[in-house]
């Protein structure tokens, strides 16, 4: 168990989506001051914050102001530039000396530029990138990859092994990014696979709990399968991932594609259908919800 002088830091979060929120949950559970929490939801925030006993704080450089170590987990590249380059109001204001962790999912020249920006303000920026679910968050199970400068990530390590069951250093700032639109590209490739599958083998009038358990014991087999097929079959497609997200990442995984030289059919194809769900306004679906383009009848 920490002591209470190791549990000194006042901590942050920007961005408390179900993510944020349970990462928070889980730090204030180990006996750390969580002291400051924002979102561009205020009415989220606000409840957060009395949940928890922190401030909610209305501007970015309160937020600074309130915590050593600072947690960001917003949507996109722009989302990111807005809270640490924005004008008239944001996180480097008066950050000499902070830590940021900045675990969403981004475009690695992003956060190269985010850690460059910290350092010109005379603060450490990290990647905390997640793969890993909202539960795994509010039970300290997250696998998390990190990228940043190896005294930034010691600094860190102790806050970051309470919410994580696989702490990996993959390298400099921008490496953790990269890892990370990996593991997404492969996972929403498999989704979506899966998806046309199960699509198949309905109209084909296969019996779909058959097919689950004909895949799981074959070269079919794979992680979506055990998190995705029933809400597949079942139509629920509450969001742990949003679709949206799917689309975003393969878009990542994309452009690291392109700068690299390479084409990858499947990710641009897989790309696709998340687009088209976006299109058709679903996007703040489950990525479960592909399904909806390959079963007959349903989109």
């Amino acid at each position: 168990m920490k002591t209470e002088t190791q549990n000194s830091e006042k901590i942050a979060f920007v961005g408390i989506g179900r993510m944020g929120a349970n990462m928070a949950r889980r730090l204030k559970d180990c006996g750390y001051n969580v002291t400051a929490v924002n979102d561009v939801n205020h009415d989220q925030a606000a409840s957060l914050a009395k949940e928890i006993g922190a401030k909610h704080c209305t501007s970015l450089a309160e937020v600074t102001a309130s915590a050593d170590v600072i947690f960001t987990v917003v949507t996109n590249d722009d989302a990111m530039r807005q809270i640490f380059t924005g004008e008239g109001d944001n996180l480097l204001t008066d950050a000499s000396g902070k830590l940021f962790v900045n675990c969403a999912t981004l475009t690695p020249s992003v956060q190269q530029k985010i850690e460059a920006a910290a350092k010109e303000a005379g603060a450490m920026a990290i990647e905390g990138s997640m793969a890993s679910s909202i539960s795994q968050a509010r039970e300290g199970k997250l696998f998390l990859m990190i990228g940043g400068d190896e005294k930034a990530f010691e600094k860190a390590r102790p806050i970051l092994e309470q919410m994580s069951v696989n702490l990996k250093h993959v390298g400099p700032v921008g490496k953790a990014s990269q890892v990370k639109a990996l593991v997404n590209m492969v996972m929403n490739i498999n989704t979506a696979a899966l998806a046309e599958g199960l699509g198949l083998a309905d109209a084909l009038g296969l019996d779909l709990e058959m097919i689950c358990e004909v895949f799981a014991q074959t070269g079919a087999n794979s992680r979506v399968l055990e998190t995705d097929a029933e809400d597949m079959i079942a139509r629920d497609h509450e969001a742990w991932f949003m679709a949206e997200h799917a689309a975003k990442d393969s878009g990542i995984a994309k452009a690291l594609a392109d700068e690299a030289g390479l084409s990858l059919p499947l990710n641009d194809s897989t790309k696709g259908q998340y687009d088209k769900l976006v299109e058709l306004g679903k996007g703040q679906m489950d990525k479960s919800a592909v399904s909806e383009l390959t079963f007959r009848g349903r989109s």
